[in-house]
């Protein structure tokens, strides 16, 4: 009769990660991550986290010994490249900050839009401007309803943000 002791584990078929002081998961970030790092820092974060986004997207590594020697070896590498990086996209933001964007709606006689202008919209009318911007990047308090002057927050970066003026006017039929 086989003794508690005995008895093996079976495998699930996968390595189980190794945990942090805190009991989560500590990984090296590949790349920037908002809320979490910037790359090349090393996290801990909760196993779910790490098995099913991190990991499987290749934002992060386990931060094995080897991993954090490399990192520090390119740590001046990497910082190089990010400072080119924030300074494009402070330039960018400088002549994005410059823009104004007209947007045709329809509207009733009060101003009152039949529908709403969203970040979606935003984003096409900046296209035709060549400025490529993604709608999450559009930070908007709520969809705008009527017509007017905005004022529309642009989050390019942890660090960088910008403001756009968007006009919302009224669409022309021609009659």
């Amino acid at each position: 009769m086989p003794n508690a002791q005995s008895k093996r584990r079976k495998s699930t078929g996968f390595k189980r990660l190794p945990k942090g002081p805190n009991g989560g998961i500590e990984l090296l970030l590949i790349q920037s991550v908002d809320h979490l790092g910037k790359q090349g820092d090393v996290v801990e974060v909760k196993p779910g986290y790490a098995n099913n986004y991190l990991i499987p997207q290749g934002l992060a590594t386990l931060a094995s010994d080897h991993h954090k020697r490399m990192v520090e070896k390119h740590r001046a590498k990497l910082q190089e490249i990010e400072k080119k990086r924030l300074k494009s996209l402070s330039d960018f933001a400088l002549s994005l900050s410059s823009q104004s964007i007209t947007i045709e709606a329809n509207a009733n006689d009060e101003g009152h839009l039949y529908g709403s202008v969203g970040a979606p919209e935003i984003v096409a009318a900046l296209k035709q401007s060549d400025f490529q911007l993604t709608a999450d990047q559009i930070r908007l308090e709520g969809p705008l309803k009527e017509l007017g002057l905005y004022t529309v927050k642009v989050h390019l970066h942890q660090e960088i943000a910008t403001e756009i003026k968007v006009w919302v006017v009224p669409t022309v039929t021609e009659d």
